[in-house]
């Protein structure tokens, strides 16, 4: 990792290239960009948006364009372009080489993020394996010393490998070892999955896309101090933690990792595994930053992904899981804009509009959670001996108790006449119990 250094100053350009239809606006896109090369720390020093009548497979963009790029730099004292766009090993080589500037691709920055900010064993995998899996066609340009030769007996390679052939293999080696890891950690995480889905607490999943505002809510209702800042890609580990809903003693919090538009294909794979736990929600809670001009361009890239991990399916955004959605940065928005959103909300009871950042709407929100997690709550009596504190503690805990009235049976002695509302999960789980 490493390539690009804190503090450099960079210019980004977002190439709009005539043929590819695009999720966002150029505008959109650009601003994308710029907020990527903040969220490493780079200085954006002058960002532009450069129209491609044509791409030239050794540069990308036309002589004049590089020239233009160039001079640019030269204005701006930059010493780092970063080109909002997948670039060839040959491309970023040949810009590299006319510019005299280091060149970074859109992959190339996401992939410096999520090394930066990966906590977990299983983060940290990821990262290394996507970014070994990204360097590997980029030897030509990443080393200096591909033409030297190197004899060798056994593992070590045979007479006359090119220490670029015998640097591929160490890389497929490392990330052979690295697969083996992460399939180890997976299998350790589907485990601590399974017993979560065998406790009574319910799973709420909070996903959208990237920067919509999920680590500043996720805070703001659990009182975690999970880095939440305005910033893209602030999240990328899975965070979970315990909360009280109104008729609800104890619900498990997500938080994950964001969606970005146009994720690289090796983030795409490394990363899926990080979003299963969205699979095994019972409710998910899609944030969006209603404030934002691209905001349903960002929606249809969520439910995209969400369709990828078969939690909706067809076209359409029908959901094997219930969604709502939360209409975050509501105090951002002008105050035409607030009124007419406000009306469109209140005609659908799947949204939520607040501001995660000053807490208003957040009650409601609570409220909502609480109503569809107990709305198909079974109510049951049970008569239980009253020597039974183990089962009476269980239902108080984990049920909505209505009456508990102490009873006489005649053969059982004192009992205790128990009537309780219990979500399909903490019923199944009370009548299945080894008590």
């Amino acid at each position: 990792m490493g390539e690009v250094s804190r503090g450099a100053r960079a210019l980004v350009i977002c190439p709009d290239i005539r043929g590819i239809r695009y999720d966002l606006d150029a505008a959109s896109r650009l601003a994308e960009a710029e907020g990527l090369a903040l969220a490493i720390g780079i200085i954006v020093a002058e960002s532009l948006i450069l129209p491609v009548r044509e791409v030239r497979p050794n540069l990308l963009f036309g002589a004049g364009q590089v020239e233009n790029i160039r001079i640019a730099c030269e204005q701006n004292e930059a010493e780092l372009v970063v080109v909002d766009g997948a670039l060839s090993p040959i491309q970023q080589r040949n810009l590299e080489e006319k510019l005299a500037r280091k060149v970074i691709d859109r992959t190339g920055l996401i992939l410096e993020i999520f090394g930066e900010r990966a906590a977990t064993a299983e983060g940290r995998l990821q990262v290394e394996l996507a970014h070994l899996d990204y360097q590997q066609s980029r030897l030509v340009r990443s080393w200096t010393h591909l033409e030297r030769q190197r004899g060798g007996f056994g593992f070590l390679g045979g007479p006359g490998e090119t220490q670029i052939e015998a640097d591929r293999r160490m890389i497929r080696q490392r990330m052979g070892r690295l697969r083996k890891e992460l399939e180890q950690v997976r299998k350790t995480r589907g485990l601590h999955r399974e017993r979560r889905e065998r406790a009574p607490w319910p799973v709420i999943a909070l996903v959208g896309y990237t920067n919509a505002g999920k680590s500043t809510l996720f805070n703001r209702l659990t009182g975690a101090g999970v880095m939440a800042e305005d910033l893209l890609f602030a999240t990328l580990d899975p965070t979970m933690r315990a909360i009280t809903l109104p008729g609800v003693e104890k619900a498990i919090l997500s938080d994950t990792v964001g969606f970005i538009s146009d994720l690289p294909t090796q983030l795409v794979a490394a990363f899926r595994a990080t979003l299963e736990e969205v699979t095994a929600a019972d409710i998910i809670c899609h944030v969006r930053d209603i404030s934002n001009a691209s905001s349903a361009a960002q929606k249809a890239q969520v439910l995209d992904v969400l369709r990828d991990l078969g939690v909706i399916e067809g076209e359409g955004e029908v959901s094997a899981i219930p969604i709502i959605e939360i209409w975050n940065k509501w105090d951002q928005l002008e105050a035409d804009d607030a009124e007419e959103l406000a009306s469109l909300a209140a005609a659908d009871e799947s949204v939520v509009p607040l501001s995660a950042l000053t807490g208003d709407g957040v009650e409601e929100l609570l409220a909502t959670l609480g109503d569809m997690l107990t709305r198909k709550a079974a109510f049951r009596t049970y008569e239980i001996p009253a020597s039974d504190g183990r089962k009476i503690a269980w239902l108080y805990a984990h049920g909505d108790v209505v009456d508990d009235v102490a009873a006489e049976a005649a053969e059982k002695g004192p009992t205790r006449k128990i009537s309780v509302r219990l979500n399909p999960k903490e019923l199944g789980q009370f009548e299945t119990l080894d008590w």
